[in-house]
């Protein structure tokens, strides 16, 4: 009998070892790659204030903006493995990026840690407002009829949004001329001064001037239609068949971060994104709250990248 209360103590007091050993047990930083007041600085933010109530930690948001978010991604090879410092980031950093270029100062495989998925957000394809076409099969037609001019627009050589133009132009059977801006804003003045036939840059970047009249957004690239815009038929609707997809956000740990430590982190983003306010503000930006466990976010990793692995090769893009 006393044997068995003395082997129940020890389990008992491993359990609390265990727990408090999971527990993260000071300030936590969320490091962005991105200037402040983007979408991911203000998803970053609003997840940071509901993770410290559930950690009981403080946790605050750095932006070191730079180099596509490359920077930041090299900077957790050597950040320290135990909850305090995190980064938020979207699929380019951890998918696109190493399709595209040959070497990288990091490798998501070895250097992070999944800890869980945020956000997908849709991409929509524009053109100017004064364009003929009214729809996505009419700029197909148009383009057919107008080969010299059949191209598109993106903010970057490299992005998600020149990729999904590679797809549509595939999709159409129309060959497409990608012409790459250095950011949305450039891309949106080459496509309101009819510089470029088409733009394509995410959702809620595009959705201002659509609404102000100055370009129409034709589709949209995800699964069902934007919340943003119910009106307007999703690529796929549109007769693009297979042209579908979403960015996303995820949050990441450094690699050899406690598997309980990553379980509570994680614990306290599901609980964040859950929160009616946080779900509110992600739908004005064009976000879709996500969630889920780190092995879901590794298993949407390896999806994406097997998806646009074979578009970029295709392609014969490389950034470096």
């Amino acid at each position: 009998m006393h044997l068995c209360r003395r082997l129940a103590l020890s389990a008992l007091l491993c359990a609390f070892a265990f727990a408090a050993q999971a527990q993260v047990d000071k300030p936590v930083r969320i490091v962005v790659g991105f200037a402040p007041g983007g979408s991911a600085d203000i998803a970053a933010r609003l997840i940071a204030e509901r993770m410290k109530d559930e950690l009981k930690q403080p946790v605050i948001v750095e932006n070191r903006p730079g180099a596509g978010g490359r920077i930041v991604a090299e900077s957790m090879k050597t950040a320290p493995a135990d909850g305090s410092v995190l980064m938020l980031t979207p699929v380019v950093v951890p998918v696109l990026a190493p399709l595209v270029f040959s070497k990288l100062p990091y490798d998501p495989a070895v250097d992070f840690a999944p800890v869980a998925h945020v956000a997908n957000f849709q991409f929509a394809l524009g053109v100017n407002a004064a364009h003929p076409a009214k729809n996505v099969k009419e700029l197909v037609a148009w383009y057919k009829a107008n080969p010299a001019k059949a191209n598109f627009g993106s903010p970057a050589p490299g992005s998600l949004p020149h990729f999904f133009g590679l797809m549509i132009g595939k999709g159409a059977g129309v060959e497409l001329i990608h012409v790459p801006y250095n950011g949305g804003a450039p891309m949106m003045n080459g496509l309101m001064g009819d510089q470029v036939t088409a733009g394509i840059d995410t959702t809620v970047e595009m959705i201002e001037l659509h609404r102000a009249g100055k370009i129409r957004i034709l589709g949209t690239s995800g699964a069902t239609r934007s919340p943003l815009l119910p009106d307007v038929p999703t690529l796929v609707e549109s007769g693009l068949a297979g042209v579908e997809g979403t960015g996303w956000f995820a949050v990441y740990a450094p690699a050899k971060t406690p598997d309980a430590t990553v379980r509570q982190l994680n614990a306290a983003i599901n609980k964040a994104l859950a929160a009616p306010e946080v779900r509110e503000r992600f739908g004005k930006l064009g976000l879709e709250p996500t969630g889920g466990s780190a092995a879901d976010l590794g298993k949407r990793m390896a999806e994406d990248t097997a998806r646009w692995g074979p578009i970029v090769k295709a392609s014969g893009f490389k950034a470096d």
